[in-house]
């Protein structure tokens, strides 16, 4: 059969049509022998619904894991140079999954006792997994995870995070101290309130500290998407024990204090003391708010909306709030014993452990929904959203982009996600540019027969396939370079 050869002057590439209309009308048709349409008539189809790993290719990586082979145990084998799927590597070598089925039944002798052995190593990395410490994996199980090369580095508790939750735990453990003395010297309801302030604040912000140390730890097999959410774990149950501890507490004493007065003593070393404190919180403060300008002003956006909702290190977050509650209950409480120092009366100071009880609740409540929100999912800022989009809409080989999804995963990472409808013309001219298309006119003219014509097409079809593949890493490479906080970029084709 002789296929309508394609003009050698037209730049063009026709739309795609149906198989029926390939056909040459029967008056031009040429005639070919019988036992060529018989032959045309077997051609095997495609049988999606039955499964098969004949063609299918396996990593070397992924052969010595899943099979239990060594380097060894795949010489001889036949490797084929692929696209790479990391960043880090153009090309990465595979082997025939077949080849490699056949080489693994015979050093384990059956599937059987492959599947035993795997179980044992598969417990033992379990168990291997579950012990402290962080060990680096190897590197190409980095970059299977993601973790090539290019990967942020997380400097923990030594990076400015860090240095700021540190600071505010030596900072509030000196104020728990002082405030116990001057509670025990006064026997005041509110110096106890505060006193309970400082507990709570103190232990959440050990608590975001293991939150902090325990975000750097490498993705593994079990969380492939990293540690990076264990801040907000953290800062979700340091917000559940400001809740209970620190308003908690000081609720009732400050309803026991205006239900059974108490007598108290001078409450001079009690100023004393708040004044100190109050020093001593405003320096964290100041140090927190420092932090977080400097992050919103990398990623060029407003303080008030960097340090609130969109605020995507929880841990200085946490600090700042805290802060900023002690700081204005540390004023309330001062207020509130200046009261009751020229009133003499207990009144003043058992209203002001109930006023701090307040401010603890409100910190807590914020941190209890924001924290839960995140683990939950929470989308980028709309603005940064849209300017993603408009970078991937703008790629010339995307001509809609449909299911958008853009996740904070903290840390200053995001999961982008979208469907793209791609644009098959530039898709097939973008082939065209790396191809002879003199050598490919001369193949088309040779084409003889069905089978002919048919292998022609299985051969361009599966490098524009490839090609399909190697643009979607393209536009990804691009995105990822422009917005350096998309960790994780998924895009498929409808």
């Amino acid at each position: 059969m002789h296929p309508a050869a394609p003009s050698a002057s037209s730049g063009t590439v026709k739309p795609a049509v149906r198989p029926s209309s390939l056909r040459v009308p029967s008056s031009r048709r040429p005639s070919r022998p019988a036992s060529s349409t018989a032959a045309a008539k077997k051609r095997m189809r495609v049988d999606v619904a039955t499964p098969s790993m004949e063609r299918n290719f396996i990593t070397v990586e992924r052969a010595m894991a899943d099979f239990l082979l060594s380097a060894e145990d795949l010489e001889g084998l036949k490797k084929t140079s692929r696209r790479s799927p990391y960043a880090s590597a153009p090309e990465i070598e595979v082997l025939s999954r077949k080849d490699v089925v056949q080489r693994a039944n015979q050093k384990w002798g059956s599937p059987e006792n492959l599947g035993v052995e795997l179980q044992k190593r598969i417990q033992h990395a379990s168990r291997s997994a579950s012990r402290i410490g962080i060990r680096r994996p190897p590197r190409h199980e980095r970059r299977r995870l993601g973790e090539d090369g290019d990967m942020d580095k997380h400097p923990g508790l030594w990076g400015p995070s860090g240095v700021v939750v540190v600071t505010a735990i030596a900072l509030n453990g000196g104020c728990l101290v002082l405030k116990l003395v001057a509670w025990k010297h006064t026997n005041s309801h509110t110096m106890f309130s505060e006193f309970l302030h400082s507990v709570a604040d103190t232990a959440n912000q050990v608590v975001i500290a293991i939150g902090v140390h325990t975000s750097t730890k490498r993705p593994s097999m079990q969380h492939p998407y990293g540690f990076s959410n264990s801040k907000f774990v953290s800062a979700l149950v340091s917000g559940v024990g400001i809740f209970w501890l620190g308003m908690g507490m000081s609720l009732s004493h400050g309803v026991r204090g205006l239900l059974e007065p108490a007598a108290w003593e001078d409450l001079t070393w009690a100023l004393v003391v708040m004044g100190v404190s109050g020093a001593m919180e405003t320096t964290t403060l100041l140090l927190a708010v420092r932090t977080l300008r400097r992050e919103a002003y990398k990623r060029s956006m407003p303080f008030l909306a960097f340090g609130g909702m969109t605020s995507q290190d929880p841990s200085v977050n946490v600090v700042l709030l805290e802060d900023l509650a002690a700081v204005v209950s540390i004023l309330v409480a001062s207020l509130c014993l200046l009261l009751s120092l020229q009133t003499r009366s207990n009144i003043p100071d058992a209203v002001g452990s109930l006023l701090v009880a307040v401010v603890l609740g409100a910190v807590a409540l914020f941190m209890i929904f924001d924290s839960a929100g995140r683990l939950v999912g929470r989308s980028i800022p709309a603005a940064e959203l849209q300017r993603i989009n408009a970078e991937l809409e703008g790629d010339v080989m995307v001509r809609a982009i449909h299911d958008v999804k853009g996740i904070d995963m903290g840390d200053n990472m995001v999961r982008y996600k979208a469907e793209l409808d791609f644009d098959g013309r530039q898709l097939v001219r973008a082939y065209l540019d790396q191809v002879n298309m003199n050598h490919v006119h001369e193949a088309v003219r040779n084409i003889h027969s069905v089978e002919e014509l048919e292998e022609f097409m299985l051969d361009h079809g599966e490098n524009i396939v490839d090609l399909l593949g190697s643009q979607i890493d393209r536009i990804e490479r691009k995105l990822k370079a422009a917005h350096p906080s998309i960790r994780h970029c998924d895009l498929e084709i409808l």
